[in-house]
C-alpha cells in the first residue's frame, strides 16, 4: 500500500497495532519517545514495558480474561506469542518475566522491514493522514494537551499505583512456603501468612503510614480495580481480608487451618531473583513502606528493588469521542487504542492496539472499518468504550458482564457451565468473523 500509518506510542497497545499494519502490507511508523524522553514509571527504552505488574490475568479457561487472550491469539496477536514465550510460573494467571518480555517484543519489531521505529518525543496530533494514537496513560504533557485540544475538553484522568518489588536474596523463604490458592497451577506463589494480632498490628501501621505527596497532580480519583493498599484499608479493618490479603484457598503449616491473612509474591522473572507483592500497589514514602512491608512475616530483612508509587493515569471520555472502531468521531482517519482509549489492563490494551491496527490498515486500503461481535470479548470491550456509562464513564476491564449474551442455554444453573458455554458461544463468533475478514467480507 503508498501511503505510511504514524503510531504514536511504543506500548503494548502501539506495538501491537504497529504489527497488525506492517502484516497487511502498511508502511508503518512507530513513534515513541523513550528514552530520548522518560516518564515517571518507565525505566528503559524498550518497547512494551511494563511498569505494573508482570501479570496479564488469570488463563483459567472459562474466565473472561483467558477468553480475550484466547480471541487475541485467534487474531494473530504478536504480543501474545511473546507472552507465552517468557511465561513465569504464576498459578493460573499469565505472568512474564518483565525484561525478557520487552526485550523480545522490541527485537521482534525491530527485525519487520515495513516497521520504521523513531524515538522522537510527538508534541501535536499529526495534521493529516491514518494516526493510531497509543501513547498510554503517562502521555507527556505537550501531546495530552494537544489531545485534550483536539477532544474539545480538558483532560480526563485517574490515578493508578504499582506495586513494590523485593529481592528473592532477602526474603526469608523458611517462613514464605510456596502454593497457589485451591492449588490452582501449581505452588508458584511464596505466602506470608498473618495470625490475628499480626494483622491487626500490620493494618494499625499501614493506616497511620505517611503518604507521599502528589505534588503537581490535582484531585486524586484512583481507579476502583487498582486502588492503593492504604486507601483500601481506610475502608475497613476487615477490607484487606476480603481483598489483596483474603486467606482462602491456603493452609498455614503452623496451625494446619485457613490463616487470619495472607500476602502472596509473585515471581518477577525466569530467574526468581525477585518478588512482587501481588495487590500491594501504593503511594507511601519510601521509608514507610520499608518500615511497614517489612512487617509481614518473612519480609523483616526485605531489600526493596523497586518501591510502590502513584503515577498519573490519563484517558479520553471515549463515549463522547470514539466510534466502536476506535475511529475519532471527528476525524476518522484518527483512532486511539491502549489505555489512553478508555481500558484498564495489559490485555485490554493490546486488544485495542490490534483492532485499531486492523482497522488502520483497512482505511489504508481504502476500506471501511470493522467491529468484531458483540458476544465477543473484543467486540464487547469496544462497544463498552463507545456506548459506555454516560458522564460516569470509567476505565473498563474485561468481565462477562460486558458481553452480549445470545442464545443462552436455559436450564443451566451451575455457572461455571454457563461461563464455558459463553466462551464457546464467543469464540465462534469471533471464528466467523475472521473467516468473514479472510474472506474480503465486511465483516461487522
Amino acid at each position: 500500500m503508498g501511503q505510511t500509518v504514524t503510531v504514536i506510542g511504543g506500548g503494548l497497545a502501539g506495538t501491537e497495532a504497529a504489527w497488525q499494519l506492517a502484516r497487511r502490507g502498511v508502511r508503518v511508523r512507530l513513534v515513541e519517545m523513550r528514552p530520548e524522553v522518560m516518564t515517571p514509571a518507565h525505566t528503559t527504552g524498550l518497547l512494551g514495558e511494563l511498569v505494573c505488574s508482570n501479570s496479564l490475568k488469570s488463563d483459567l479457561p472459562g474466565s473472561a480474561p483467558h477468553l480475550l487472550k484466547e480471541e487475541l491469539r485467534r487474531l494473530d496477536s504478536l504480543l501474545m506469542r511473546v507472552a507465552y514465550q517468557v511465561r513465569v510460573p504464576a498459578g493460573h494467571a499469565l505472568a512474564v518475566d518483565r525484561e525478557a518480555f520487552s526485550r523480545r517484543l522490541t527485537e521482534e519489531i525491530a527485525a519487520v522491514p515495513g516497521i520504521e521505529v523513531v524515538r522522537e518525543e510527538v508534541r501535536e496530533l499529526p495534521a493529516d493522514g491514518i494516526v493510531v494514537v497509543a501513547s498510554g496513560p503517562l502521555t507527556s504533557d505537550p501531546l495530552a494537551q494537544a489531545i485534550a485540544r483536539f477532544a474539545g475538553s480538558g483532560n480526563l484522568y485517574f490515578y493508578d499505583a504499582i506495586s513494590p518489588i523485593v529481592d528473592a536474596a532477602t526474603l526469608d523463604r523458611a517462613r514464605l512456603p510456596a502454593a497457589s490458592r485451591y492449588g490452582k497451577g501449581g505452588e508458584d506463589y511464596l505466602n506470608a501468612f498473618l495470625s490475628r494480632e499480626e494483622y491487626l498490628a500490620f493494618y494499625e501501621a499501614l493506616v497511620g503510614a505517611e503518604s507521599a505527596p502528589l505534588h503537581s497532580f490535582e484531585e486524586p480519583r484512583f481507579f476502583e480495580g487498582c486502588l492503593p493498599i492504604e486507601e483500601l484499608a481506610r475502608r475497613g479493618v476487615d477490607t484487606l481480608r476480603f481483598g489483596p490479603m483474603k486467606p482462602v484457598g491456603l493452609v498455614d503449616p503452623r496451625t494446619g487451618r485457613k490463616p487470619w491473612a495472607a500476602v502472596q509474591l509473585r515471581q518477577e522473572n525466569l530467574m526468581a531473583d525477585s518478588y512482587n507483592l501481588v495487590g500491594f500497589q501504593n503511594h507511601l514514602k519510601f521509608p514507610e513502606q520499608q518500615r511497614v512491608f517489612r512487617m509481614i512475616p518473612g519480609l523483616e530483612r526485605a531489600e526493596f528493588l523497586r518501591f510502590g508509587q502513584v503515577h498519573r493515569n490519563s484517558y479520553l471520555h471515549a463515549p463522547r469521542l470514539l466510534h466502536p472502531t476506535l475511529q475519532s468521531k471527528k476525524r476518522p482517519e484518527l483512532l486511539f487504542a491502549g489505555q489512553l482509549s478508555g481500558v484498564e489492563g495489559y490485555i485490554e490494551s493490546i486488544a485495542t492496539g490490534l483492532l485499531a491496527g486492523i482497522n488502520a490498515a483497512r482505511l489504508a486500503g481504502g476500506k471501511g472499518c470493522v467491529t468484531p461481535p458483540p458476544g465477543t470479548a473484543c467486540g464487547s470491550l469496544v462497544r463498552y468504550l463507545a456506548f459506555g456509562e454516560g458522564e460516569r464513564f470509567q476505565p473498563v476491564n474485561i468481565t462477562f458482564g460486558l458481553l452480549r449474551d445470545s442464545g443462552a442455554a436455559p436450564g443451566i444453573r451451575d455457572r461455571k457451565e454457563r461461563r464455558l458455554r459463553q466462551v464457546e458461544r464467543a469464540l465462534a463468533e469471533m471464528d466467523r468473523w475472521i473467516g468473514a475478514l479472510s474472506d474480503g467480507a465486511d465483516a461487522q
